[in-house]
């Protein structure tokens, strides 16, 4: 089944011109789509670098830069609806005159939902859905051409032009949940629930409303994947669509007694899989239910999960030495994403801090395995304030010198794991950069050189349960 674009016409002209606010990649594949639909955009941006004027004026398009607030009005005047980009703060002025005015807003997943009428396995929560997509796309792709897109590299509404795929996957943020109203994917999976964002989101209850945001549209056709082990999730149960569970050792997709049950029928045994922290076995439950449950083969599904070997910066081994090893979660961005990696040890050395987004930081002095912290970045001192008089804590000033504080604070055994519960942002340009960064330095610490010990298996865990850990993307 192929795109629809008389469909996008007929519904899609009630707001044109569109305004489009914040021209990244999203917003310039947004405008990109409208145009080749015959919508009429507007493109604006608080503040464009050359790159964004160049993508621009390739496509034939002028660009708004502005900041004040009458020229803001002008812009709305001029326009029937609003498009801003996955990380405008719902504070920014000209949302909040969208408000006032009557402006809708609206996502690119809005546009698609018009342009398009192939199935959609859409995934949501705070942790857990780079992993489970991505897991969730190579079980779906033999059978229905699928395509991962969203809240990657490719926007839905580009994703949409290609041809081929009968289903897609779509990776789906709370930016964009947040701002959509006509988005009703086939399957819709929210995984877990925890405070992010703050600095994007108005409040906690904002953040909230755009995660359950993804089971806004279901209907009796429907399937939604529910995580039973999370109070947050269960307590927003849809009522309207097919539900199926994970999480607990009586959901339908379960980890018991070493096996992974699908409605307590064994699809594969716990040792088979590459990864067995906690959190890899809530997401594995988790990518089984999404994938059975939109049409996958059981083989298909076994193979994807079985082949899987996790994703960058998601507590990856590093390397080790005599007294232990060395793991990067440079994608722990929140207290509870690096309370999620902690408990899969019984004893480490937590390299924390960075910039952060708003959220409570103390949660991650709260770990008994934790034995020490080296504190980095911005939030340093805070973090060094919560576990003085309770465990060793010490400041580094750069990723090399928090590496060789932490070698001199582990006993034999400890792992040394970043998990910064903090953005990057304050040393690094993203948190791919950061784990990279913490991988060098480790390697040169140890005398290793090169990719140093990466031949190494990454170490399993023998934990055999799907406690309530908070699963990690």
């Amino acid at each position: 089944m192929g795109s629809q674009p008389t469909a996008a016409a007929a519904r899609s002209e009630i707001l044109s011109p569109l305004l489009l606010w914040g021209m990244g990649v999203t917003n310039t594949a947004v405008a990109r789509a409208c145009l080749k639909r015959g919508v009429e955009v507007i493109a604006g941006d608080d503040a464009p670098s050359e790159t964004m004027r160049e993508r621009l004026e390739k496509i034939g398009l002028p660009l708004s830069e502005t900041s004040d607030e009458d020229a803001l009005r002008d812009l709305l005047k001029r326009c029937r609806g609003v498009l801003p980009a996955p990380g405008v703060p719902d504070r920014h002025p000209l949302l909040t005159l969208a408000k006032e005015t009557g402006k809708p807003l609206l996502s690119e997943f809005d546009l698609a939902a018009d342009w398009d009428e192939r199935p959609i396995a859409a995934v949501t929560g705070t942790n857990g859905k780079t992993t489970v997509t991505t897991i969730l796309a190579e079980a779906l792709r033999p059978g229905f051409s699928a395509e991962l897109a969203g809240n990657n590299d490719l926007p839905l509404v580009s994703a949409i032009d290609k041809p081929d795929p009968k289903l897609f996957v779509v990776e789906a943020s709370s930016f964009r949940l947040g701002r959509s109203t006509r988005f009703a994917p086939r399957l819709a999976a929210w995984l877990n629930f925890a405070p992010d964002h703050l600095d994007v989101h108005d409040s906690l209850s904002s953040y909230l409303r755009a995660k359950a945001g993804i089971w806004r549209n279901l209907s009796k056709e429907s399937t939604a994947v529910l995580n039973q082990a999370d109070e947050v999730v269960s307590a927003h149960y849809p009522r309207s669509a097919s539900v199926r569970t994970f999480g607990l050792p009586q959901s339908d997709y379960a980890f018991k007694e070493g096996r992974l049950l699908v409605k307590g029928e064994v699809l594969l045994y716990e040792a088979e899989l590459s990864r067995r922290f906690p959190h890899d076995l809530l997401n594995a439950a988790a990518a089984a239910a999404c994938a059975l449950e939109s049409g996958a083969d059981r083989g298909e599904t076994r193979r994807a999960l079985c082949e899987f070997r996790g994703l960058p910066h998601r507590l990856e081994f590093v390397a080790s030495d005599s007294e232990g090893d060395f793991y990067d979660d440079s994608k722990a961005t929140t207290p509870q994403a690096a309370a999620s990696s902690a408990a899969a040890f019984d004893s480490l050395v937590l390299i924390a801090g960075g910039r952060n987004k708003g959220l409570d930081l103390s949660l991650l002095a709260d770990f008994k395995n934790v034995k020490a912290v080296v504190a980095i970045g911005e939030s340093a001192p805070e973090i060094i304030s919560l576990f003085e008089g309770r465990r060793p804590a010490v400041l580094a000033r750069d990723m090399r010198e928090a590496v060789e504080a932490a070698c001199g604070m582990r006993q034999k055994g400890e792992a040394v794991v970043l998990s910064p519960g903090c953005t990057s942002f304050d040393w690094y340009d993203s948190y791919a950069e950061r784990g990279d960064d913490f991988a060098a330095a480790v390697r040169s610490t140890l005398g290793l050189g090169g990719s140093g010990d990466s031949e190494k298996e990454s170490p399993r865990s023998d934990t055999q349960t799907t406690k309530a850990a908070q699963v990690h993307s």
